[in-house]
């Protein structure tokens, strides 16, 4: 299982590379957001995936009980998924708002656009 996770996370990196390195601003933003999901399965898979008990202690124990799953790592991609959602819902408005005024998602032609006093 963790040699599949690791292959995953390997071709959405490569994946979100790809698609970085285009000129589309909303191809760049969802290569970013292919990079963000593949840290969060190398992270997620570091958290040793059993299919042990969830981590819960009983009463009158000094730890659980057999192989039990990691709640740290989960936690944490949690909180990156709604914050990488947040960002990504922004920077989409943005990209929005630059096709609406200029016309164009292409990172080129945007340049362009800024004027010629940039150096």
């Amino acid at each position: 299982m963790d040699v599949v996770l690791a292959l995953l996370a390997g071709v959405l990196a490569a994946a979100s590379v790809w698609l970085m390195l285009d000129r589309s601003l909303v191809r760049f933003l969802f290569g970013l957001a292919l990079l963000g999901n593949a840290a969060n399965l190398v992270i997620f898979a570091s958290g040793r995936l059993t299919e042990g008990a969830p981590a819960l202690i009983a009463k009158g124990a000094a730890a659980p009980e057999g192989d039990v799953s990691n709640a740290l790592p989960q936690a944490l991609i949690l909180t990156a998924i709604v914050i990488s959602f947040g960002l990504f819902a922004f920077a989409l408005s943005l990209v929005h708002r630059a096709h609406k005024d200029l016309g164009t998602t292409d990172s080129e032609t945007l340049t362009i656009a800024e004027g010629s006093d940039r150096t």
